[in-house]
């Protein structure tokens, strides 16, 4: 029981961040109209909220290194509930933009502080079962989003959406209190400022352009210009980085082969990956007619698929090992995502949801299996720079396969001289799942024995003739 602890504790924040984010665009019409602006504008919420994950995430290693990892993950948790407090108040766009700020600020500690602190607490040996009790959990924020959100909504207000997150975070204070031990790793090393500036604007950059690129609101090349600006300033940090000591993101856990190729394969699958909650919903509503929660009482199966593999993952690691599973989690992810490219409005709900139980499989595995790779040989003073690269990595490919998914259509739709229907988003689908293939390139490259001490895999040998 004691390596459940610590896991199920840090998912109490991960459950309320997943679940505020999955509430919030099932409300978006509905805090339009209350304060007088509307539901494409308020979009530049759900942006400065990745703005300010972006912004701060990068110093999330060096705040938990210099204040102790437990102290900065209680105050992450405060700070998100006085964002959601200031949500709930928020009167005009400019409040809630900022309010949504201030929530991702708390946020921008909370998810790579939990990864941090699960690392420093855990024996390798253990990481498996870890890792599958700290998501499963935060898995139900996303399951209980939209029915919660559109509940709430439809019967109160938008403003119990923001309520909800004080009594979360409470219980989530409290058990981090009283039952979590501090990391014991310590280091009161300078920040590097320069390094703090070039990384913020970059992933800030990045980020918020990928985010408004195909906003109507804004022109295009605002949003490219913006990206591009992130993209000159990642570069620059790059070469800040080489000659600067103790530099906010040690860029060398790079040259640990496990860590880089996991970073590589994740980057790669989870932009398909980010693609997918924006284009499915929309195939749904926009190309088959369906109400938002038809929509969501459809695709939040896939919650379902992913807590139901968490179940059998670490027997799989065991029998099979991290290499076998990850193709096998990559092969099966891009099949099912070429069968989306074949849904029509005709295509009976059962058979949708069948397969959507199984892509949350999958990519559960898939995920699960990765994250925990990913840190298997990590020395743990790089720990800190590792866990905050990894949140960045994700944050990047997710905002990139949305602004990817919405450039195809409107490709797509420009090329065809129409508007964008279900013919465009099949095609998008089948690209997604050739994007989802490429991430089995990196992990071919993996030894067959890779993480086999984590796992608790043997592998099988041959007796000599």
């Amino acid at each position: 029981m004691s390596d459940r602890i610590t896991p199920l504790i840090l998912a109490v924040a991960l459950f309320m961040e997943l679940m505020d984010a999955t509430v919030i665009a099932t409300a978006l019409p509905a805090i339009a109209a209350d304060i007088g602006t509307d539901p494409i504008s308020l979009k530049l919420a759900l942006a400065s909220y990745l703005v300010a994950l972006a912004i701060f995430i990068p110093i999330s290693g060096w705040m938990a290194d210099r204040y102790g990892a437990r102290n900065v993950f209680r105050g992450a948790i405060v700070v998100f509930m006085l964002g959601s407090i200031a949500c709930a108040f928020a009167d005009s766009l400019f409040s809630f933009v900022a309010a949504r700020f201030l929530q991702g600020m708390g946020g921008s500690m909370m998810t790579p502080l939990s990864r941090l602190i699960l690392i420093r607490n855990t024996p390798k040996k253990d990481l498996v079962n870890a890792w599958a009790w700290l998501t499963m959990p935060a898995l139900f924020g996303p399951l209980a989003g939209p029915p919660i959100g559109g509940f709430l909504t439809t019967y109160f207000s938008w403003h119990w959406i923001f309520y909800i997150n004080i009594p979360i975070g409470l219980i989530g204070l409290v058990l981090v209190t009283k039952y979590m031990g501090g990391t014991g790793y310590r280091e009161r090393r300078k920040l590097d400022v320069i390094g703090f500036l070039l990384t913020g604007t970059a992933f800030s950059g990045i980020i918020f352009g990928l985010s408004v690129i195909s906003m109507p609101a804004l022109p295009p090349w605002f949003g490219a210009s913006v990206a591009l600006l992130g993209s000159l300033s990642g570069i620059a940090y790059y070469f800040h980085a080489r000659r600067t000591e103790n530099a906010v993101l040690d860029l060398k856990v790079f040259e640990e082969p496990i860590y880089r190729t996991s970073i590589i394969a994740g980057f790669i699958y989870r932009v398909a990956g980010g693609a997918f909650p924006f284009l499915f919903p929309l195939m749904l509503q926009v190309g088959f007619g369906y109400s938002p929660f038809e929509s969501g009482m459809i695709s939040f199966i896939g919650a379902g698929g992913a807590i139901l593999m968490k179940f059998f993952l670490k027997p799989a690691l065991q029998v099979f090992g991290f290499r076998i599973l990850l193709i096998v989690g990559v092969a099966m992810s891009a099949l099912l995502a070429v069968t989306h490219g074949f849904f029509t409005a005709q295509t009976p709900i059962w058979l949708i949801m069948s397969i959507l139980l199984f892509m949350g499989f999958f990519r559960s595995m898939y995920y699960t299996s990765l994250n925990t790779l990913t840190f298997a040989e990590t020395p743990e003073n790089q720990s800190g720079s590792a866990t905050v690269i990894s949140s960045v990595s994700i944050q990047l490919a997710f905002a990139l396969g949305v602004a990817f998914a919405a450039l195809l259509l409107d490709v797509f739709s420009l090329i065809n001289g129409t508007e964008v229907g279900v013919r465009e988003m099949q095609l998008a689908f089948f690209i997604l799942a050739a994007i989802t293939a490429l991430a089995m390139i990196p992990i071919l490259g993996l030894s067959k024995q890779v993480g086999d001490d984590v796992a608790g895999h043997k592998a099988k040998v041959k007796p000599l003739a």
